[in-house]
């Protein structure tokens, strides 16, 4: 345990697939980099911790149970970080939903929930992790362009333009408040707040060939969490180069 509680400690949540899964891939490659790979399901979670360690990275990992639409589950997982390691260096706010079903309603209940409260919950049990870290901390907020109200408002072109996604922009453009809000209260600490959308990426259900790749897509944010794109801070990034709107 001491080994590790010198490397170098990142919380990533929804790790276990997508651009999560890959970031923590790419920061493996850090031999001092220790990776909490939040997942709600216990079994995908172990799954994607043996698929990592089986491609013999010089990181090392764990899965830390984590659903980010329950309180009590962010409560624990922050009791269990803060007594493993009593420090957080780096936090991935990734978990998120992109569709759902039921009424606009039930949707619109179940996408805040998870992409705009589950990152404003994780800030305040995990922001006094990021503040015990006698260097610099750093958070990723891993958003989309869809939740831009300017982008919105412009006449619709562009790939996507027309998508309805009610549900999905309206949490999003939430949970760009929430880092606007973090951005704010931490202005004067040691952690530094990113806000990041990949745009449209390749997955498992979805290889579409002008997509940019997984790696790709999750190349911006772990160069955020290395240190080389502090200049991002309190900006809305796009595409990993372009600046969005509000």
């Amino acid at each position: 345990m001491a080994a590790v509680a010198n490397k170098k400690i990142t919380l990533i949540t929804g790790g276990n697939a997508g651009i999560g899964f890959e970031i923590a891939a790419q920061l493996l490659a850090h031999a001092d980099s220790h990776i909490l790979l939040g997942a709600r399901s216990a079994d995908r979670g172990q799954a994607a911790v043996d698929d990592l360690r089986a491609r013999n990275l010089p990181g090392s990992l764990e899965v830390l149970p984590l659903d980010v639409s329950k309180e009590d589950s962010i409560a624990a997982a922050a009791t269990i970080v803060g007594e493993k390691f009593g420090r957080l260096d780096n936090l991935v706010n990734n978990a998120g939903i992109m569709r759902g079903e039921g009424s606009l309603a039930d949707q619109m209940k179940e996408f805040f929930v998870i992409n705009t409260l589950g990152p404003a919950l994780m800030g305040q049990y995990f922001h006094p992790l990021l503040l015990a870290n006698e260097s610099v901390a750093r958070i990723v907020h891993v958003t989309s362009g869809a939740g831009s109200i300017s982008m919105r408002l412009a006449p619709p072109t562009g790939e996507g333009a027309n998508i309805i996604a009610v549900p999905y922009r309206v949490s999003k453009a939430g949970q760009n408040m929430v880092f606007a809000c973090q951005t704010h209260e931490l202005r004067d600490t040691n952690v530094k707040v990113f806000l990041y959308g990949p745009g449209p990426t390749q997955s498992r259900t979805n290889t579409i060939k002008a997509f940019k790749t997984t790696a790709e897509g999750a190349r911006p944010a772990v160069e955020m969490l290395e240190g080389k794109r502090d200049d991002d801070v309190g900006k809305f990034v796009h595409y990993g180069f372009e600046e969005l709107g509000w």
